[in-house]
């Protein structure tokens, strides 16, 4: 994350230990893959956009603004009045929701109190339209706590595409993560057609790494190229025998025809090979996989990588038939930007 302009120095909130039904999910709030800030009913001290920056929230010493101490989360003024501040947030897929992370962390004594969510399905992002609309609760007023990780489960069964956010009475959320699973990604266009089967968009999550020092096995799967060498995932210098590995669970069974695997920003830290393990899983556990995963066939064998490049691979890929899981082998360690496994869907 970029620090405001013209600081130096920042505090980062520590990431928060996630368990594993968040662990196993999207966090759909997230803005890379189209979540935003629709409305709020206050934003004096700090905008709503910032609540679902997916970078830690930091604190900016001596940092002030026209209206006060700069904050990174949304923070409403204090209310003089009778009733409760709320705000209305897109997801970036409309999905299953399992749970959230209420975060607030650097907000101490300007938190919010409580929290409660709503959702609802819609078309429209107009203000007005989904003021009107048909509301679920999602997550029951909940109590919070300053500069906390709020990790709660929710309920249901249902799919939304937006969130109404309710504080009581006011305050700051430095961060909401949405976790939950992508509905639909797949719905429209030719039934036949190439997707990215692994996408953060389309449904695609990582299941196990053995290392991430760096960069989180996540940023693999984000849209677009790598930003820097921060976007992407790395992992520390292997002092000792043997190579690096992340599974990736594919967003919907399929049968890959294109991989791409992309080393942008790294030059002297980029592994010197990588190979594809994959398969059909049925059933099972995340940590059930990581055993089997030694065991899978090969889709795409052993390839040299170079530094600060695209990698295009389609000949080489063996004929496995439809997939759910591959296992990401880089040797022996080091750092990828992104990758991309091409597929049509299994009928």
């Amino acid at each position: 994350m970029a620090l405001p302009s013209g600081e130096t120095t920042a505090i980062f909130a520590p990431a928060a230990e996630l368990p594993d039904w968040a662990r196993r999910a999207t966090n759909l709030a997230n803005p890379r893959i189209g979540a935003k800030a629709i409305a709020a009913s206050d934003e004096f001290f700090a905008p709503l956009e910032r609540m679902l920056d997916p970078a830690p929230a930091v604190f900016v010493p001596g940092k002030y603004d026209a209206n006060g101490k700069w904050m990174d989360g949304w923070e409403t003024r204090r209310k003089r009045s009778a009733g409760h501040d709320w705000a209305i947030v897109k997801l970036g897929r409309r999905g299953r929701i399992v749970g959230f992370d209420v975060d607030t962390s650097h907000f101490t004594g300007n938190y919010a109190p409580a929290i409660s969510i709503e959702g609802t399905l819609a078309e429209s992002d107009d203000p007005e339209a989904l003021q009107r609309a048909t509301w679920t609760p999602v997550l029951a007023a909940t109590t919070l706590r300053g500069n906390s990780h709020h990790l709660v489960e929710s309920g249901g069964d249902g799919v939304f595409s937006h969130l109404r956010v309710h504080i009581y009475p006011d305050g700051g959320v430095a961060r909401l993560r949405v976790y939950g699973h992508v509905v639909g990604a797949f719905d429209t266009g030719e039934a036949n057609a190439l997707h990215d089967l692994i996408a953060l968009e389309n449904g695609g999550r990582t299941v196990a790494w053995n290392d991430a020092h760096f960069g989180a096995a996540a940023n693999l799967l984000l849209p677009g190229r790598g930003r820097d060498m921060g976007d992407g995932w790395e992992t520390r210098r292997r002092r000792e025998p043997g190579n690096d590995w992340c599974l990736i669970a594919l967003g919907a069974a399929g049968v890959i025809e294109k991989i791409d695997v992309d080393t942008a920003h790294f030059k002297g830290n980029y592994p010197d090979r990588c190979s594809i393990q994959a398969a059909r899983v049925d059933g099972g556990t995340d940590q059930s996989l990581i055993t089997q995963s030694m065991f899978w066939p090969v889709l795409l064998p052993e390839q040299k990588l170079a530094m600060d490049a695209e990698h295009h691979f389609a000949r080489e890929i063996a004929a496995l038939g439809p997939i759910t899981h591959v296992r990401f082998n880089i040797f022996p360690d080091g750092g990828v930007s992104r990758l991309r496994l091409w597929g049509r869907l299994a009928r």
